[in-house]
């Protein structure tokens, strides 16, 4: 992976003009594309295989009067006046019919007609308008909104002085959200930020710029997306504050690592194609975990949050690509001047040798050393008392969690000036909060006799229940197939006593079905919302597993220990709970909320937390590994655990502090103004953000591994052999570099010192051999098993302990894949028809050839077409363009099947060097003991 990136970021930077002006042009399609195609967000929510969207599917076709959206104009007389009077009554009854007329509407029932209970308060001072439209909320044009709201005006107009009128309902309950000016507030405290991380507008200025070209071309694929299906309005601001906030870490983890290198003295073109490679491989892995965290949101099976989940990864996924891609480019562009000009006059000279991290530490770094020094080891000096204090601060954080309630919001959470939220007031005030959120009761009444009196009896039925405050409606449709009926609840729709009502009513399903034959089912808007909840509250402890066993795996593969993937999991789990700690503190007990905005306190969104675990998984790994790894890669170097965690802690805090205020900022400057579906998501984010980072990575975390000291490191032998690696912090690509010079371009294998070795013992001990290309080696030992190892290490197919091996231009074990595709091994002991499997072998025509076994094929006949295959091969080229090399294993006498005479050879003997002991001979090949 690390050598892919260091290609991609060499070429991205030789060929930067290109490559900005490519994703000029991918922004300007996706702009264009969306104004051409999109079809516009709705709020309109749908989860198939629930009692409510059952029953609203069933009545869509059977009585789709009451199944598409609603609306409705709540009218309140003058003080000391009544709706029964005519200046009241006639604009009301002139507006009814007005709305009759509009496209889209079925039906506004007058308050006046006698057949409809309810719609007029019991003091006569307040009326409700119906209005039932043919179609579910998304699919309401914006003309039918429109003409609704000139209906509503011209009614406030036409009443008399003192009355009061507002429109509202299901269809206007749920603000579409806008990008406002304290949103732009985030992204200026990470430009602050970013300058002082640094020390160069510059540099500070092409995170910002990347991300937002990114967000751009993420929301406008999620407009195209409308096109196809329906999107909430929700979806493209979930993108938005997610994009803004990776889009600028992951480019500050890159830039920043370049700015290390030029300070160091490197090379801008090799500065930047490292920086991929080590950053880049982060970033990587940062954006794998989020993605897939976001993609398995569909573990809760509900349409819109899967799109919701998708649409937020695909913008995270071209957060990544643009910072391995975009931001080489850029830095091609504009050069050593990313580095403040104090620091390029203080570049050192190292005719391209960079100086080592630890040369150059200068002023600017030495105060933020200082401060995180202190920090790490206040954290570790007593790590039982830091771990106790922590986990007992974060506890008492996440207590109020424990009373967090789910609901979809309605009106009620909406602006206080908001007209939707002023109808909804309105309605609780003069009619009860129940108005707000009708029940309909719903089944199938085709065999009935008698329906008209079958809808009153199951009204009387419905009326004694506890928690209802009014049943204004029973009725058959018109073919007396299906029957509704209306219940108003006494509690809001968001309340724990119409929750109550609705299971209660579900719960005498069978006593409805034996007592009148009839399967009655509870649907509308507010049932629907309940519904909503429950399956998602439902879902959050899959979704919490598969989470948490996610990142046990992967943080396993990276820093191949049991327990640090463990407190990591654990560490998770805390920053969580005390997101939604702090959640339930704002939104449900009210704890902040006229400072933060939030107009209702009550029910958070259902889906924040699926959500929120999701993105802060993704994030606290982030976190995780580029703290961790350094401490990781020092222990490796060092095999001092406790000093480790320090010199890890000082060489990554920096960098995690900053990207951290960043996100913190970047999501906090959603609350305040944000979209009501927002803002308990921001709020959780960013709470989360700071907790895990600074709580849980930067001071739990170090205490609990100067408390495990070497046992943090450890892993079972067999899991660590099973287990795939994953090179997060770019060691493949130092590796690769530092055997660059070594062997040369014209040697097909280069050994020096080469070791394998198991638990036990060494199988092949200090092999050192170099084979030019078209060469031929022979590979004695004192056994088979010596040569074959030999042979399978020199081809990439044996994993080496120890020392350096370059073969066909590809260092080992880093490339190890790439060496078996240009390598072949062939075992003639092992072989039905060795002449076959050799021929097979050779027709690949790869660069390095193995034969392994030569000894083993005693058969005259069979040993003379071996030398004949093996003589056309010397002569001719691989697919690379040039004569392949012969590796032949034997433990015996192979001077009959060696290569026709005038190769050249070359003699090494096992411990030695090519130098030492040279010998050469025309006919015999060069014998190598392994």
């Amino acid at each position: 992976m690390s050598s892919l990136l260091y290609s991609l970021g060499r070429w991205a930077f030789r060929m930067r003009k290109t490559v900005v002006t490519i994703w000029i042009v991918v922004l300007a399609l996706a702009g264009g594309s969306a104004l051409l195609f999109q079809q516009g967000t709705d709020n309109g929510i749908s989860i198939p295989g629930t009692e409510s969207q059952e029953a609203l599917d069933r009545l869509a076709a059977t009585f789709p009067q009451v199944s598409g959206a609603s609306a409705q104009i709540v009218v309140v007389a003058p003080d000391g006046g009544s709706v029964l009077d005519d200046d009241v009554r006639e604009p009301v009854e002139d507006v009814i019919a007005e709305l009759d007329d509009l496209r889209q509407v079925d039906s506004a029932v007058s308050p006046y007609d006698e057949n409809v209970d309810g719609s007029i308060s019991d003091d006569e001072g307040a009326v409700i308008i119906s209005i039932q439209l043919t179609g579910e909320a998304g699919d309401i044009t914006e003309g039918t909104r429109s003409d609704i709201e000139d209906a509503a005006a011209s009614l406030a107009e036409a009443l008399p002085q003192g009355a009061e009128s507002a429109l509202g309902g299901q269809l206007f309950s749920t603000g579409f959200p806008a990008f406002t000016l304290t949103e732009v507030l985030g992204v200026v405290i990470a430009l602050v930020v970013l300058m002082i991380t640094f020390g160069s507008a510059l540099a500070a200025g092409i995170p910002l710029l990347t991300a937002i070209l990114g967000v751009g071309i993420s929301v406008c694929l999620i407009f195209i997306a409308t096109a196809f299906g329906s999107v909430t309005s929700t979806t493209p601001m979930l993108a938005l504050m997610l994009g803004l906030a990776v889009g600028i870490d992951y480019a500050l983890f890159i830039i920043s690592r370049h700015q290390d290198n030029l300070k160091r003295g490197m090379d801008p073109e090799e500065s930047a194609a490292q920086s991929v490679a080590t950053a880049g491989s982060a970033v990587i892995f940062a954006g794998l975990t989020v993605i897939i965290a976001l993609v398995g949101l569909a573990v809760a099976n509900i349409p819109f949050l899967t799109i919701m989940g998708v649409a937020a990864a695909v913008g995270v996924g071209i957060a990544v690509v643009i910072s391995l891609t975009l931001i080489p480019a850029i830095l091609g562009i504009v050069g050593t001047r990313i580095v403040s000009k104090r620091a390029r006059r203080a570049i050192p000279e190292t005719n391209g040798e960079p100086l080592p991290p630890a040369a150059m530490e200068d002023e600017g770094t030495a105060k933020p050393n200082r401060f995180f020094r202190g920090w790490v080891r206040a954290a570790t000096r007593w790590p039982i008392v830091t771990i106790l204090g922590v986990v007992g601060v974060v506890t008492l954080l996440a207590l109020p969690a424990t009373g967090l309630r789910l609901a979809l919001p309605d009106a009620g959470a909406l602006p206080p000036d908001d007209e939707a939220r002023v109808a909804y007031d309105l309605v609780s005030d003069h009619f009860g909060e129940g108005f707000n959120g009708p029940l309909i009761v719903t089944g199938t009444i085709v065999e009935s006799t008698d329906p008209l009196g079958l809808m009153d009896d199951l009204k009387s039925e419905l009326e004694d229940l506890d928690g209802v405050a009014a049943v204004p409606l029973a009725t058959p449709n018109m073919t007396a197939d299906t029957g509704i009926i209306q219940v108003i609840p006494e509690g809001s729709p968001d309340s724990v006593e119409t929750k109550a009502l609705v299971a209660e009513i579900r719960d005498m399903h069978d006593y409805f079905l034996d007592e009148y034959d009839v399967d009655l089912s509870v649907t509308g808007f507010t049932a629907v919302g309940i519904d909503i909840s429950d399956l998602l509250g439902r879902a959050l402890l899959p979704f919490g597993i598969l989470v948490v066993g996610l990142s046990l795996i992967l943080l396993t593969m990276v820093f191949r220990s049991i327990w640090v993937p463990v407190t990591a999991a654990l560490g998770y789990l805390l920053s969580v709970l005390a997101s939604f700690g702090v959640v339930a503190l704002v939104f449900e007990n009210g704890v902040g909320a006229d400072l933060l905005h939030v107009a209702n306190t009550g029910p958070v969104i259902s889906f924040m937390p699926i959500i929120l675990m999701g993105v802060l998984f993704g994030l606290a790994m982030d976190y995780e590994v580029f703290l961790v790894a350094r401490m990781r890669e020092d222990y490796v170097h060092s095999g001092d655990a406790r000093r480790s965690i320090e010199t890890g802690f000082l060489g990554s805090a920096k960098v995690v502090t900053a990207a951290a205020i960043i996100m913190f900022a970047v999501f906090a400057a959603f609350v305040p103004e944000g979209d009501t579906n927002i803002k308990p998501i921001a709020l959780g984010l960013a709470t989360g953000v700071f907790i895990d980072a600074f709580v849980v990575r930067m001071t739990l975390i170090p205490a609990i591994l100067a408390l495990l000291g070497e046992r943090a490191w450890w892993i079972p032998k067999r899991l660590d052999r099973a287990l795939p690696h994953f090179d997060v912090e770019g060691e493949g690509i130092h590796k690769e570099l530092a055997l660059r010079d070594f062997g040369g371009e014209h040697v097909a294998i280069a050994a020096q010192d080469v070791r394998v070795a198991t638990d036990d013992a060494a199988i092949l001990d200090d092999l050192s051999l170099m084979v030019p290309v078209g060469e031929s080696v022979v590979v004695s030992g004192s056994s088979p098993h010596e040569v074959s190892a030999a042979l399978l290490a020199l081809t990439g197919r044996l994993e080496i302990s120890d020392g350096r091996l370059k073969v066909a231009g590809l260092p080992l074990p880093v490339r190890a894949s790439g060496v078996r595709s240009r390598t072949g091994y062939v075992d003639l002991g092992n072989s039905v028809d060795p002449v076959t499997a050799l021929r097979r072998g050779l027709a690949e025509r790869p660069s390095v050839i193995a034969v392994d076994g030569v000894d083993v094929v005693t058969d005259p006949v069979e040993r003379g077409r071996i030398r004949d295959l093996l003589h056309a091969t010397a002569t001719a080229e691989s697919r690379s363009g040039v004569r392949t090399a012969l590796l032949l294993g034997t433990t015996g006498d192979t001077s009959d099947v060696l290569p026709a005479p005038g190769i050249t050879h070359r003699l090494a003997d096992a411990g030695g060097s090519p130098a030492d002991a040279s010998t050469h001979s025309p006919h015999a090949g060069t014998q190598v003991r392994a």
